[in-house]
């Protein structure tokens, strides 16, 4: 002991260790991997064990946000295809120029005036499907700063209650017993691929469609229809799809359509 407290006497500047510490060693109830700071009273000192352990096989150190300056790191513009990645063979060549030859004619009978009208309708019906099911389960509608509150369907568009009621449905707003079937998984997807109504619908200035993606997306806007159990929209597109189907019939072979 007088050799410690001689240098202690030497170097002012070196910590006191406090004479619990010396004492008893490390505080019971500390892993047998740390230990005490023996100038520090109540600071671990973890092994190098311990350290790689938290460090975990990513070899990263974990933080914790807010804990200091230190801790949090900037965001990165690399993605997961700036990491690790593998390229696939070349197709063969016979293959390349079968898939970059002309594309195959696909019919295209409507005129694109009655594309908008019979889209339009689909979009406009949805709307009112989708304010119908939300007011009848009275399922809340967020209040939006730059948006009025909602008190007609055509309030939203199709693709803002889209979203609506896929957040409904992941945050499980949605029971299963009020859909068809309880098809809940279902309920995104059908949603998801009814996304391109609006865009046809309000984008007039689209390309021409061909005739089996018009009656695709009437289609689609069916399948909402079906799914949240309106009978009465699953009627009326369900008819302007066979209305539809009759028009392009009735103008194969005629000159003047891409029959």
């Amino acid at each position: 002991m007088a050799l410690y407290g001689s240098r202690l006497a030497e170097d002012p500047s070196m910590p006191v260790m406090p004479e619990t510490a010396r004492r008893y060693g490390p505080t019971p109830g500390v892993p047998s991997s740390s230990a005490q700071d023996p100038f520090f009273p109540g600071k671990v000192v973890r092994s190098q064990a311990v350290e790689e352990n938290t460090l975990g096989r990513s070899g990263s150190v974990p933080t914790m946000s807010g804990f200091d300056g230190r801790s949090s790191r900037k965001p990165s513009n690399r993605d997961e295809f700036d990491g690790p990645h593998q390229f696939l063979h070349p197709p063969p060549a016979g293959s390349v120029a079968a898939q970059e030859r002309d594309l195959p004619h696909v019919p295209t009978n409507l005129l694109v005036q009655e594309q908008d009208a019979f889209l339009s309708q689909v979009h406009d019906r949805l709307s009112q499907c989708a304010f119908d099911f939300v007011a009848k389960y009275q399922f809340p509608i967020p209040l939006e700063q730059d948006k009025r509150p909602v008190q007609v369907p055509s309030d939203r568009e199709w693709t803002e209650w889209v979203f609506l009621l896929k957040r409904l449905a992941t945050k499980r707003r949605i029971p299963a017993r009020v859909l068809y079937q309880g098809q809940i998984k279902q309920l995104i997807t059908v949603l998801e691929n009814s996304l391109e109504m609006r865009h046809a619908a309000k984008h007039q200035s689209r390309p021409l469609k061909d005739d089996r993606n018009v009656l695709q997306l009437i289609s689609a806007g069916l399948q909402v229809a079906k799914i949240l159990k309106d009978a009465a929209c699953m009627e009326y597109i369900n008819n302007l799809y066979l209305h539809t189907e009759r028009i392009i019939e009735a103008r194969k072979g005629t000159p003047g359509f891409l029959a």
